[in-house]
This record gives C-alpha cells, structure tokens and sequence, in this order.
C-alpha cells in the first residue's frame, strides 16, 4: 500500500510537471530541491514531507489538494 501511494503521488506530480513543460531539473530548482531527490520522489521511492510537497504546489502553482488526488 505505501508504495502504490508513492508512486501515484510521483506519477501525478510527473504529469502536472510534464504538462506545464518542466524538465525535472527546472522543476527541482524551482522547489529548492536536488535533482537526485527529485527524481526518486517521482519514482515513488521517496516519501516526502509535507513542506517538500508544499514546495512542489508552488513551484507548479498548484493546490496542495491538486497534488494528493490521484
């Protein structure tokens, strides 16, 4: 079950990422986050906090909500 979770969660931030047109780098820089870590959130193998995904909602201009709805 955790894993489902964190890999929905990595593929809804990957679509809203891709259809705003960022690259993973861009969109880590933007969230103040690395690539490195970046990269495994969407892939599912990070379990990030709520201020990191707070961060994401901004750097896409998206509601918190937004994010969590798979």
């Amino acid at each position: 079950m955790r894993e489902e979770f964190l890999q929905s969660f990595g593929n809804n931030v990957r679509k809203i990422r891709e259809s705003k047109g960022l690259t993973q780098e861009a969109l880590a820089f933007m969230a103040g986050l690395s690539r490195s870590y970046y990269t495994e959130l969407e892939l599912g193998k990070r379990n990030p906090s709520l201020l990191n995904i707070k961060k994401l909602a901004d750097a896409l201009y998206v509601s918190l909500p937004s994010l969590l709805t798979f």
